[in-house]
C-alpha cells in the first residue's frame, strides 16, 4: 500500500522546512522531497528602494550569516558605482568575512553536527543537542563556544555589533581596526588554532564509526561550482567561477562573476518556496544540471589553499577518493573544518598587513552603471546578489540566489538517497531513521530564511499515510 511520511519541521537548521517521503505499494521509497514552507519576499519589497540601502536591508535576511549578505550586497553596489574600492577596504572586508567563516563553521560543527557525531545518530533527541554535548564533553563544548565567540568578537570590533552591523557600504567600509584590537586578535589566535586542530583530529578519528552514513549521505555524481583565485586557489570573497564534474574535469576554468547567467539558470516548483537553480550547459542534454556548492565543492574545485595548515589537510582530504573529487556529502564536515583552519590562517596573515591602517576606506560616487552583481562564497556556498537601478539609483529589479538554493537539488537527492537506504519496507518510524534524514539536510547547513526571502520550532512531526489518506502511524517529538 502506498504511504507518505512527513517530517516537519526539520530541527537544528536555520529556518522552517519539512520532508515528505513517498512509499510505494511494496513499502519502498519512490520519492522524497525537501520542502521549504516559509516565504519572505526580499526580492520584491526591495524594489523601489535606493541601492545604498541594500547592504543594511539584505543583511536582515539572516541572523546567522548577515556578514555574507552585507558583503555580497556591498559588492553589487560597488558595481553600480562603477568604482574600485580602496585596497584597505578590500582587506578589511576579507577580514570580517573570515571572522564570519570562523563563527559560522564553529557553530555548524560544534553546536549543530557534533551532537550527532559524538553522541550517536540513535541517541535520545532530548540529549542529542548542544546541552547534551556540554554534559558529556564539557571541555570540547566550551572550546567550541569560545571559538565561535572569537569570530563574533572580530565582527563586533569592526562593525560595533556581531549581528547586522552597519559597516560595509557601497564603495568600501566605515571603519578600520585599532592597534589595540589587532593585538587582541593576535593574542587569541593560538587558542583558536588549537580548537580548530582539535576538531579536525576528532572528526578524522571518528570517521570509521560512520561508514554506512558516508556511503549513503549524498554520495552521488554531481557538478561542483564555486569561486577560485585567478591562479586556482581557494577563495571566499572574490574571484572567478569554476565548474568541475564528478571525475575532476574542469568544465569552466574561470568565468567572470558578472557573466554567471551564462551557466546558472533558475526554476521553481509548486511544492516549495525555494528556487531550484541549475547548471545550464548540463541541462542541455548532459544531465539535470544538478550541482553542489559550499565547503565540499570549494575544497574539490580549488588547486590549493595557499596556507600551510589548510594545504596539509587538503592533501589528506584528496586521498579519500584517490585524488578525484570527493563525492560523499558526509565529508562536508571535514571540508568545513579545513576552511575553518584556512580562515584563521588568513586572519593571521591580514592582521600583519600594514595597509589595514590606511585611512582611505571608501570611494565616493553615484549611480554610474544600470546593474551591479555581487558574488562571493558564504560559509554555506556561492551567494549571488544582482541589482538593477534607474538613472536615479532606485532599484527596479532584485535577484538573489543563495547557497541553500544552489544546493536545493542536491539536498533533495540526498534525502531520497538516505530514505532509500534506511527505509526498506518497514513502516515503523524509528528515531535513528528520522535523525538520519535530518542529518542529511543538516550536512549542507541550510539557511532557509536566506533561501526564501523565521526560525522554525524544534518539535518534529512524523506521519505515515496509506493510499487512502488514512493515518496509519504517527510520532511526535517535543
Amino acid at each position: 500500500m502506498a504511504q507518505t511520511i512527513t517530517i516537519e519541521p526539520i530541527t537544528r537548521i536555520e529556518g522552517h522546512g519539512k520532508v515528505t517521503i513517498q512509499l510505494d505499494d511494496a513499502g519502498l521509497v519512490s520519492d522524497a522531497k525537501f520542502q521549504v514552507v516559509e516565504f519572505r519576499g526580499f526580492e520584491k519589497f526591495c524594489v523601489g528602494r535606493t541601492f545604498p540601502e541594500m547592504p543594511a536591508i539584505t543583511m536582515r535576511i539572516c541572523g546567522i550569516c548577515p556578514i555574507s549578505h552585507m558583503l555580497a550586497s556591498a559588492k553589487a553596489c560597488d558595481g553600480i558605482l562603477g568604482a574600485r574600492i580602496p585596497p584597505a577596504a578590500n582587506k578589511l572586508r576579507r577580514l570580517i568575512n573570515h571572522a564570519q567563516y570562523t563563527q559560522s563553521h564553529a557553530l555548524s560543527f560544534f553546536h549543530l553536527s557534533a551532537p550527532d557525531l559524538l553522541l550517536g545518530m540513535e541517541s535520545d533527541p532530548a540529549v542529542r543537542n548542544v546541552v547534551g554535548l556540554i554534559q558529556k564533553f564539557p571541555e570540547l563544548a566550551v572550546k567550541g563556544v569560545r571559538l565561535r565567540a572569537f569570530g563574533q568578537h572580530i565582527i563586533r570590533m569592526l562593525g560595533a555589533k556581531a549581528i547586522h552591523p552597519a559597516w560595509a557600504v557601497p564603495g568600501g567600509v566605515r571603519e578600520a581596526l585599532t592597534v589595540e584590537q589587532i593585538d587582541w586578535i593576535r593574542q587569541n589566535l593560538p587558542e583558536a588554532f588549537e580548537t580548530a586542530e582539535t576538531a579536525v583530529n576528532l572528526l578524522k578519528d571518528n570517521l570509521d564509526n560512520f561508514k554506512d552514513e558516508i556511503r549513503t549521505y549524498g554520495d552521488f555524481p554531481s557538478l561542483f561550482i564555486g569561486l577560485v583565485t585567478p591562479e586556482g586557489g581557494l577563495e571566499h570573497y572574490d574571484g572567478l567561477l569554476r565548474v568541475m564534474d564528478s571525475e575532476g574535469r574542469i568544465l569552466e576554468p574561470g568565468l567572470p562573476t558578472d557573466r554567471y547567467r551564462e551557466i546558472i539558470g533558475e526554476e521553481i516548483e509548486p511544492w516549495s518556496y525555494m528556487k531550484f537553480p541549475y547548471y545550464k550547459p548540463g541541462a542541455n542534454g548532459n544531465g539535470d544540471g544538478l550541482y553542489r556548492v559550499g565547503p565540499l565543492a570549494r575544497i574539490n574545485i580549488c588547486d590549493f589553499a595557499g596556507t600551510p595548515r589548510a594545504d596539509r589537510e587538503i592533501r589528506q582530504f584528496r586521498r579519500l577518493n584517490g585524488g578525484k573529487p570527493v563525492l560523499g556529502s558526509f565529508y562536508t564536515h571535514y571540508a568545513r573544518l579545513i576552511e575553518l583552519l584556512f580562515s584563521l590562517e588568513k586572519i593571521q596573515e591580514l592582521i600583519e598587513d600594514p595597509q589595514l591602517f590606511d585611512t582611505h576606506l571608501r570611494a565616493i560616487a553615484g549611480a554610474n552603471e544600470p546593474m551591479g552583481i555581487g558574488i562571493m562564497e558564504a560559509p554555506r556556498g556561492t551567494l549571488i546578489h544582482e541589482y538593477h537601478v534607474d538613472d536615479n539609483g532606485i532599484l527596479t529589479k532584485v535577484n538573489l540566489i543563495v547557497a541553500t538554493g544552489n544546493n536545493n537539488r542536491a539536498m533533495n537527492k540526498t534525502v531520497q538517497q538516505i530514505a532509500q537506504a534506511y527505509m526498506t519496507g518497514k513502516t515503523k518510524i524509528t528515531e535513528g531513521m528520522m535523525n538520519r534524514v535530518e542529518h542529511g539536510i543538516r550536512i549542507y547547513d541550510p539557511c532557509l530564511s536566506c533561501a526564501t526571502h523565521a526560525v522554525g520550532q524544534m518539535p518534529l512531526h512524523f506521519q505515515v499515510f496509506d493510499h487512502t489518506g488514512s493515518l496509519v502511524e504517527e510520532k511526535l517529538r517535543y
